[in-house]
């Protein structure tokens, strides 16, 4: 997921609480690297921060099952639904509040479908929400992105062009692209775990829930996208 484009970070509008996230208003971001997103800015939001802006609670949702799934904490289940495999070690990556309340959720098998609906995660994603609504990225009333969120997105996709494959690709760059692209980046990048878990497929999104999202089909809907 190397780029060769250089690319300075905008001012974002607001600082997303408890989370990496834009700085505060009036201040601008370091420059980013020109290396490869591994290397980008510290400043820059979650995957899940960002999937929620381009695709609203289920592409949040998914790309924390994925974060899961790759600390090996989550697998595929019988019939697109997902279990928990172990319980979340303390080590490594930092846990983002959704994620370990995902894995919370699944104490019992479940699709995706029946896991947005369990309370703890419905409870994550409305502190989300708000948090993006604060941070000026996520409109209060009618769904989907400001304008800044909208910029947001645009240029974290200048900076990280969808990838191949996942070789060579850290752990966070599979889930930026996840966030970013949505189901083209599952497909592309895991699509065993994507299918049998129903996160793509018939138990996953489709282009009929992407038209009919906020977004109006440019991968910014309630579903995870294809955009």
């Amino acid at each position: 997921m190397n780029t060769a484009q250089k690319a300075s970070t905008p001012p974002w509008p607001g600082q997303i609480r408890g989370t990496r996230g834009p700085p505060t208003r009036g201040r601008r971001a370091p420059p980013r690297s020109e290396d490869s997103m591994g290397d980008t800015e510290t400043n820059r939001p979650e995957p899940h921060e960002i999937a929620f802006l381009r695709g609203g609670p289920r592409a949040a949702v998914t790309v924390a099952v994925l974060d899961l799934h790759l600390r090996g904490a989550v697998e595929a289940g019988r019939a697109g639904t997902m279990r928990t495999a172990r319980a979340l070690g303390a080590a490594g990556r930092p846990v983002p509040a959704l994620t370990k309340a995902v894995h919370s959720a699944l104490y019992r098998p479940a699709g995706l479908r029946q896991l947005m609906d369990r309370r703890g995660v419905r409870e994550a994603l409305d502190e989300l929400r708000r948090e993006l609504v604060a941070a000026g990225l996520l409109r209060g009333f009618l769904p989907g992105p400001t304008v800044s969120g909208r910029r947001l997105r645009g240029h974290l996709r200048d900076g990280a062009p969808l990838p191949a494959s996942r070789t060579g690709l850290s752990d966070d760059e599979v889930l930026l692209a996840v966030a970013l692209y949505g189901d083209r980046a599952l497909t592309a990048l895991v699509p065993r775990f994507a299918g049998e878990a129903g996160l793509v497929g018939r138990s996953g999104t489709t282009e009929l829930e992407l038209r009919q999202s906020w977004g109006g089909g440019d991968g910014s809907g309630l579903s995870c996208g294809t955009t």
